[in-house]
């Protein structure tokens, strides 16, 4: 069975360059089976909803589906694609799926692909809950850390190209305050670094119960909600 399976689950690949790219038309071609799968790369997904912008980092193994206009949706809503360094994307279209019918594992495994990119974009949605912007950014930088880091002495090394505008977007916050709170992260000694070459010190247990301190330096400069805004796509 996985050698014919092999010989079957074949697909066409598209090779992304670094910068802005438009996958209007691979979705179009995909419209009818499970979607965009990227074997390897980085990829920003910027969603902007009136004047502001979310954004999801996407990587090897997320899936991609179209957004589907529904007649009801009452927001309009704009979607963006960046590959943050180069990227492969097998198209999974309707005769892949198809051809894909007699080994329902590979759909179910396809499935579960899915569903983990929702839990993940969950735990993004409860990061950008906390009212405090140095914590939600050690919570983001931690969340990214499973996925993307290695292990080093003394923490974590994420090699991310997270630009203060591209945090801004990741956890709800404005890019001068992005700054101002890696700044402070850093001089406390727990995240240090600039875009692509961050470092975690210590470990996520430690992070929390120093940003939980309301003794700690941090404290009298914490954002309020009111103030934590998405940052604009400019």
């Amino acid at each position: 069975m996985l050698v014919a399976a092999r010989q079957l689950a074949t697909a066409k690949v598209l090779e992304v360059e670094v910068g802005d790219c438009d996958l209007g038309e691979c979705f179009a071609t995909v419209a009818a089976g499970p979607g965009l799968i990227i074997l390897e790369g980085l990829m920003a997904i910027d969603t902007r909803v009136g004047t502001r912008t979310a954004t999801e980092l996407v990587g090897a193994g997320d899936l991609l589906q179209p957004a589907r206009a529904q007649l009801d949706d009452l927001l309009e809503r704009a979607d963006a694609w960046h590959a943050l360094a180069p990227t492969r994307l097998a198209l999974l279209d309707a005769e892949f799926a198809e051809r894909m019918r007699p080994w329902p594992q590979i759909t179910h495994a396809l499935l579960r692909r899915a569903g983990e990119r929702t839990a993940n974009v969950d735990a993004l949605r409860a990061i950008t809950c906390h009212p405090r912007l140095e914590l939600r950014l050690a919570l983001l930088f931690w969340h990214l850390a499973s996925r993307w880091g290695r292990v080093e002495p003394g923490g974590i090394h994420l090699s991310l190209p997270l630009t203060h505008r591209l945090l801004g977007q990741l956890v709800g916050a404005e890019r001068p305050s992005i700054s101002h709170a890696l700044g402070r992260l850093a001089r406390c000694g727990l995240v240090v670094g600039t875009a692509g070459d961050w470092h975690l010190r210590g470990s996520i247990e430690q992070h929390l119960e120093y940003l939980a301190e309301p003794t700690s330096a941090l404290h009298t400069t914490s954002d309020r909600p009111s103030h934590s805004h998405v940052a604009t796509g400019a």
